[in-house]
């Protein structure tokens, strides 16, 4: 530990590994309180804590799994002389996917939540429910962009938002009721607007493949769904 001009220097392993371990921490413990936070989130819809996070991990995990449905296939093709010189192929077909983590859980989730809040609060939520997702679908597919190249990019925070309005006003009130409306126009009202409404345009956007509730709509299903949970 040399001294100079009254000013100590520590050296060795000691300071880095310090610095590693805290670097560790951080890593660890943010997504932690994430999932904590959303997990806690979840809990206000009726789920207990471990299913709660259940499904967050899930929806998170599946973002990355797509299933295929089937293909779009092109009879002609526009061809840029330029991208064809740098060794693009022209795109001849369309995968069309459904995301796992962005569709499938969140749908099936939307299904549990109807059949839960079916036997507490009566059929009467079915007709507040269709509503808002004709809402939120009209919304979404007003909103939601095609970006050549890349595919369909439903806004972030838009429909997430528009859902939570439609869950308050069609329930009057905050409260599991609202939250279930929410939930469930939040996500089928983008996979419907942002996703199969979209498919028409696709035929143009000459891309390999689009995945319904995965890139460009997970984050703004993802978000709904937390935001809906809020105000249940």
């Amino acid at each position: 530990m040399p001294v100079s001009d009254g000013v100590r220097v520590y050296s060795g392993a000691l300071p880095v590994l310090a610095i590693l371990l805290l670097i560790a921490l951080v890593v660890l413990i943010i997504p932690l309180l994430f999932l904590g936070l959303v997990g806690a989130a979840f809990t206000r819809l009726g789920f207990s804590w471990i299913a709660a996070l259940a499904v967050v991990l899930l929806m998170l995990i599946g973002s990355f799994v797509n299933i295929p449905l089937y293909r779009i296939k092109r009879d002609m093709v526009r061809v840029d002389t330029m991208e064809m010189s740098l060794g693009a192929q022209p795109v001849w077909e369309t995968e069309i996917a459904l995301n796992l983590g962005g569709a499938v859980i969140p749908l099936a989730v939307s299904a549990y939540l109807l059949y839960q809040a079916n036997t507490i609060v009566g059929s009467g939520l079915f007709m507040p429910v269709i509503a808002g997702v004709v809402l939120v679908a009209l919304i979404a597919w007003v909103s939601t962009r095609s970006i050549p190249g890349y595919g369909l990019r439903a806004p972030l925070f838009l429909p997430g938002l528009a859902a939570i309005l439609c869950g308050i006003l069609l329930a009057g009130e905050t409260g599991l009721e609202a939250g279930v409306i929410a939930f469930v126009a939040g996500t089928v009202g983008i996979l419907l607007g942002s996703g199969i409404a979209q498919i028409p345009r696709i035929r143009d956007m000459e891309i390999p493949n689009v995945s319904i509730g995965g890139a460009g709509m997970f984050g703004a299903i993802f978000l709904a769904c937390l935001l809906s949970s809020l105000i249940a």
